[in-house]
């Protein structure tokens, strides 16, 4: 998907938008397409390398671990002294971590998986809210995952991790219901990006057998549900996990 605005329009005009893990796959996708949109967009990345070749060019972008909470906090000062305070913040960058059975799990990688793909979430959240609670409207996306809501064998921390955001996407979201603030999530299938290089063939297979539509998600297809929920058209919805599954997700 490149940035241009042939489909979608000016809606989001001057709004600084963060998105974490923004330099590849699924949060380039959404970077550009709220570059698109009109946004001021702000990539956090542990590798904004990444960006080089990407053909697009945020507003402005930092290296950034979410798991380090001073980390975070520099991130926010520093991308609100070169492009202004934050109103949209897209929880984006995750990890999947190992595919084993709970009984042979590290626990590295088990603390790792819920340190980037909870913890941050968490980090990231706390650190932006309070400019947004400030200027009475802001919108949040949280990118968690079907995995959260069924559960998926071999993937226990990731499962868990992504259940947790949605979880915590609900408690933050009646947090913040009288502020002006939104805060919802996405639940997506699996989607093909870099991190089918961390599956195994079998685990991708069978996670595509399990959407009844057929095929795997498109990343242009999360970045264009991002933009919604991050609009100002998206008004009355908060606390709320949208799926993108491809007809799977019955609740």
């Amino acid at each position: 998907m490149n940035d241009s605005n042939d489909s979608t329009n000016q809606r989001l005009a001057g709004q600084v938008a963060v998105v974490t893990g923004g330099a590849r796959g699924i949060g380039l996708g959404i970077a550009q397409r709220l570059a698109a949109e009109g946004c001021k967009v702000v990539v956090w990345d542990v590798a904004t390398q990444a960006l080089d070749g990407s053909g697009f060019t945020p507003a402005f972008a930092t290296q950034v671990d979410v798991a380090s909470r001073a980390s975070v906090e520099a991130a926010v000062a520093a991308t609100v002294a070169a492009v202004g305070p934050i109103a949209i913040l897209v929880n984006n960058a995750g990890v999947n971590g190992p595919v084993m059975p709970v009984w042979d799990y590290p626990d590295d990688a088990w603390d790792k998986v819920l340190a980037i793909d909870l913890t941050g979430v968490f980090y990231c959240c706390r650190a932006v809210v309070p400019q947004m609670r400030e200027r009475g409207w802001g919108r949040i996306v949280n990118v968690a995952s079907i995995a959260g809501k069924e559960g998926m064998p071999g993937i226990a921390a990731y499962s868990a991790a992504k259940a947790g955001v949605i979880g915590f996407t609900k408690a933050f979201a009646k947090e913040l219901t009288d502020s002006g603030v939104t805060v919802n999530a996405i639940a997506p299938v699996i989607t093909e990006t870099d991190l089918f290089k961390e599956m195994t063939a079998q685990h991708i297979a069978s996670a595509k057998a399990k959407i009844p539509m057929g095929r795997f998600l498109q990343i242009p297809e999360i970045a264009a549900m991002v933009a919604f929920i991050a609009s100002p058209e998206c008004s009355f919805t908060t606390g709320f996990t949208f799926d993108l599954s491809g007809g799977r997700a019955t609740y």
